[in-house]
C-alpha cells in the first residue's frame, strides 16, 4: 500500500513522538530504580537526564500540536500518565525528605527554630526539604 507524502510525514511524526515518550519513560524508570537503591549519584544523574528528556518532550509535543495532524490521543494520554508518574515520584521524594528532616530534628535537638507558614516555628536541622 502506497502512502502519500503527507501521510508518510505524519507517520514519521507519530513515531518520533512515541520515541520521545519512551525516552521519558525510560529515564523515569531509571530514576525510580536509583531512588529505590538509595544511590544518590545515580539518582542525581537520572534526574538530570529525565529533566532534559521532559524538556525535549514538551518542545516536540508543542510542535506537533501546531501541525494539522496534531497529537494522537493515545500519545497524549501516555504523556499525561507519565507526567503523573513524575509528579508522584516528586511527592514521594518530598515526603521522604520531610521524614528525614523530622528524624534529624529528633536526633539533633537544639537547632535554631525557623518560621514556617502561619508564623509557627519548628526546629531546623538544615535538612534536605529546605530550599
Amino acid at each position: 500500500m502506497m502512502t502519500s507524502p503527507s501521510e508518510s510525514q505524519a507517520l514519521q511524526a507519530v513515531a518520533h513522538l512515541e520515541a520521545t515518550v519512551a525516552e521519558v519513560e525510560q529515564h523515569l524508570a531509571t530514576l525510580g530504580s536509583a531512588l529505590k537503591l538509595q544511590d544518590a549519584g545515580a539518582a542525581e544523574q537520572a534526574a538530570a537526564e529525565l529533566h532534559q528528556a521532559l524538556s525535549r518532550a514538551v518542545d516536540r509535543f508543542n510542535q506537533a500540536a501546531r501541525t494539522p495532524a496534531g497529537v494522537p490521543p493515545t500519545l497524549r494520554r501516555r504523556l499525561a500518565r507519565t507526567s503523573s508518574q513524575v509528579a508522584a515520584q516528586r511527592d514521594a521524594v518530598a515526603r521522604a525528605s520531610q521524614a528525614l528532616d523530622r528524624a534529624l530534628d529528633v536526633l539533633i535537638p537544639g537547632a535554631e527554630p525557623v518560621a514556617v507558614y502561619g508564623g509557627a516555628t519548628r526546629r531546623s536541622s538544615g535538612g534536605l526539604a529546605q530550599a
